[in-house]
């Protein structure tokens, strides 16, 4: 069994956030387990220019040693959380959101849950996203590798094993989550969506365990401004990011039928909106992005991931290609 003593590293990705990066900080920092749990905090950047405020308070954690302070010169979510993961200094690592509030024994829950469950790779805490509440569900998976836990309510009180990942409230065993090559990179910015779940699914994959943990709770601000969020409405834009991960994920983990059935269950249903309804003259346009998203998606698969290639070279006890 491990020891998870000081020996868990929590890791913060942020990008255009400041007042709210700075009291996550502070809530983490008045958890009573805090000093004798954690080992350090460290913070992967993307942001070019804080508040004042915040740039202070960063600053004089770093000089306190309360923090890594680790500044990225372009913003990229699955890029900085796998140089996170290469930073981290403990055998575990708690990746959390820059905009949460958390439940004061967070840290202690996630600890906990490893002790009680050792044979697992990773543990996904409750996610209360704006109005929502714990509930309590009786949730039944549904069949197929793509579709199978991709609804799961992450507000359930009911713990149980998962094939799905909420990457805000996620603690890992680090060297697990380095030998399946961290978080794929060919997500692109600035949504990556899905890029969790397909980490979660190669978890599964390579025989990994997930356990989720109502009890290890945050709860998501999802501030407007920042984070991953791109510019515009995804209702009404011929953009290719903001479908590329669906479709990417599909093709990439579902079989042949699978993925169909996926894709164009996804393709019919991005225009089925209250929204379409009242501007059809959008369909065409949101088509478009998804025909370009798919595309897009295609030639991604013809490549091979953007894993982070040293730790899957050196388990091949072969050196990376120059």
């Amino acid at each position: 069994m491990y020891e998870v003593h000081r020996n868990l590293s929590i890791v913060i990705v942020t990008y255009n956030r400041s007042a709210v990066l700075v009291d996550t900080i502070r809530y983490l920092l008045e958890q009573v387990c805090f000093a004798e749990l954690v080992q350090e905090i460290v913070i992967v950047d993307q942001t070019v220019s804080h508040t004042v405020v915040a740039e202070q308070a960063l600053s004089d954690w770093v000089s306190q040693k309360i923090i890594r302070w680790i500044r990225l010169d372009q913003p990229n979510l699955t890029g900085a959380m796998n140089r996170g993961l290469l930073e981290a200094r403990g055998d575990f690592v708690l990746y959390l959101d820059d905009d949460i509030v958390p439940h004061p024994e967070l840290i202690k829950e996630h600890i906990e849950a490893h002790k009680l469950h050792p044979d697992v790779s990773a543990v996904i805490g409750q996610v209360l996203q704006p109005g929502q509440s714990p509930s309590d569900i009786d949730y039944r998976p549904r069949e197929g590798v793509l579709r199978a836990f991709m609804d799961f309510p992450f507000n359930s009180t009911q713990g149980c094993f998962i094939e799905n990942a909420m990457a805000g409230n996620m603690s890992l065993k680090r060297h697990h989550a380095l030998a399946v090559g961290g978080f794929d990179e060919q997500f692109i910015p600035p949504v990556a969506a899905r890029f969790e779940s397909e980490f979660a699914k190669r978890l599964i994959q390579r025989g990994h365990k997930i356990w989720y943990q109502p009890s290890a709770s945050i709860r998501h601000l999802a501030v407007a401004s920042g984070g991953t969020r791109a510019k515009g409405s995804h209702l009404n834009s011929a953009a290719a990011h903001f479908g590329f991960g669906d479709y990417y994920f599909a093709l990439r983990l579902g079989s042949a039928w699978e993925s169909t059935r996926y894709l164009l269950k996804r393709f019919f249903r991005e225009v089925r909106t209250k929204y379409h309804l009242r501007h059809p003259w959008y369909i065409p346009v949101k088509w478009l992005g998804e025909i370009r998203a798919f595309l897009m998606a295609r030639k991604a698969c013809k490549k091979p991931q953007a894993l982070i290639e040293q730790y899957l070279h050196a388990r091949e006890n072969r050196p990376p290609q120059k």
